[in-house]
């Protein structure tokens, strides 16, 4: 059985602005911020006007990938209205994120400077494989009644996990090479182009949501 009340969420593309933090790094890397050059990109490197990195250079970036970074990713517009509206209606939130454990204490702070009611970050490294999400694991012992996320793949194997008792909602955000395409669509619950629409979605079908109705939206 889930836990009614609490809501397990991605950080990366969900809560934080990652894309927008990745120019600052390379910004960090090499004293030039790269020019946006597709702002409907769903990868970093699609959006910044950035070239492929190999040796010395490739790891220079790399490096800048530490607890600073970690630490000051910006906040999504709006993410924070959204969690604090469902905290308001009676939800507990625990962010799940594909991160190295090394840096769990860099987002719980980077969470905790932009005011996100979030006490509690699980990071799951991001080694799953093609039939089951890194994060299956850590939401079958949380049971939430509801996982957010952008990325589609870290869907795969969680209906397994938690028995098919949580709400599997997709944050879709930017198409351009979107990873959010294909028969795995119709395995989620419901779709968004953000967390606060999810929030505002969720908190408007409070029966739907008590009583873990299986239909697809």
């Amino acid at each position: 059985m889930s836990n009614s009340k609490l809501i397990a969420l991605d950080a990366d593309g969900v809560l934080l602005n990652y894309n927008l933090a990745y120019a600052s790094a390379w910004e960090r890397a090499f004293g030039q911020r790269p020019a946006l050059r597709n702002p409907q990109a769903y990868w970093a490197i699609d959006r910044w006007g950035v070239e492929t990195l190999q040796g010395a250079d490739l790891d220079r970036f790399r490096a800048c990938f530490d607890a600073q970074f970690w630490s000051s990713v910006p906040a999504i517009s709006g993410a924070v209205q959204a969690c604090e509206k469902l905290v308001s209606a009676g939800y507990e939130l625990v962010c799940v994120s594909a991160l190295k454990p090394e840096f769990a204490q860099a987002r719980q702070a980077n969470l905790r400077a932009h005011g996100f009611p979030i006490e509690q970050v699980i990071a799951t490294s991001n080694a799953g494989s093609v039939e089951c999400s890194p994060k299956a694991q850590a939401l079958a012992q949380l049971k939430p009644v509801a996982f957010v996320d952008d990325f589609l793949p870290y869907f795969a194997g969680v209906d397994q996990a938690v028995h098919k008792a949580v709400h599997k909602a997709l944050i879709l955000r930017e198409p351009d090479g979107s990873p959010n395409t294909g028969p795995g669509l119709q395995q989620m619950d419901s779709t968004h182009t953000n967390l606060a629409q999810f929030a505002d979605w969720w908190l408007e079908r409070p029966h739907q949501i008590e009583n873990n109705d299986e239909s697809r939206f």
